[in-house]
């Protein structure tokens, strides 16, 4: 790459906050289970134990809401899932917000030191996530008080800054013709950054969002916070930590993604 990276586009569940979204997704289901839909319960591959974290991670991490209801459902075998994927969509995003608003969530600090060492470089960032409640977390979490707990000392770190305003693009949520692993969202994080995709990286926890950069050409770093630093590498990433701190930044502005070891 004959220029470094001038721009960062972070996913946000999964990788900035680890988020209540796993669990909203695996109780509203088991709800459904248990109660409504207690009477096709038999005839799918469902239980208690089988929604695991690598389950949420292949089928519905990353994806839009109705595309994340409705891989769900597939993948446990529910019957009549095109006509159920409202209501457990509609299950999952009550029983989210009502977890986020309870502060059952807190932001990855290796994400954090990442945000600010991106930004310190003079990189612009970008938050891209499919999901609508992005910023529910991302005004909630506070830089400013992260830094001054982990004496990091940054100009643009002023006071009351939430990680929402550390952003200088935020796409979140936004209704896009196709998500990911189709690469639009990411795409239009580099062009509202000012950037060609090739200037930026994505960060990513999900195979869909490596497999959505690689596709609108832009470098991948994977982040394996569910064991699954091998389905991420197998989707293209081309850099797969187990945390952040591990990316060697002094490289990034020579548009390399290298780890620190």
């Amino acid at each position: 790459m004959p220029e470094g990276f001038a721009g960062a586009i972070f996913d946000v569940d999964g990788v900035l906050v680890d988020s209540p979204h796993e669990q909203a997704w695996r109780e509203a289901l088991r709800e459904l289970m248990e109660g409504d839909w207690s009477d096709i319960r038999d005839r799918t591959t469902w239980s208690p134990d089988a929604f695991t974290p690598q389950v949420y991670q292949r089928a519905v991490s990353g994806r839009p809401r109705m595309s994340g209801a409705r891989a769900a459902l597939d993948h446990f075998g529910v019957p009549d899932a095109a006509e159920r994927t409202i209501v457990y969509a509609d299950r999952k995003q009550t029983m989210v917000v009502d977890l986020i608003e309870a502060g059952r969530f807190e932001a990855y600090p290796d994400a954090l030191r990442l945000v600010l060492s991106v930004r310190a470089a003079g990189m612009r960032v970008a938050a891209a996530s499919s999901s609508k409640n992005a910023g529910l977390f991302l005004r909630r979490i506070r830089l400013d008080t992260f830094a001054a707990e982990h004496g990091l000392e940054h100009d643009f770190v002023t006071p009351g800054l939430s990680l929402l305003e550390s952003f200088d693009v935020d796409i979140s949520g936004r209704d896009f013709a196709q998500g990911k692993p189709h690469p639009e969202i990411f795409l239009t994080g580099a062009q509202e950054l000012g950037l060609p995709p090739e200037r930026c990286f994505v960060v990513e926890d999900a195979v869909s969002g490596i497999q959505a950069a690689r596709a609108g050409g832009i470098a991948a770093l994977g982040i394996a916070r569910a064991d699954d630093a091998q389905a991420l590498a197998g989707a293209g990433a081309d850099l797969v930590v187990t945390s952040l701190d591990d990316v060697d930044t002094d490289q990034l502005t020579q548009g390399r993604l290298v780890s620190r070891h």
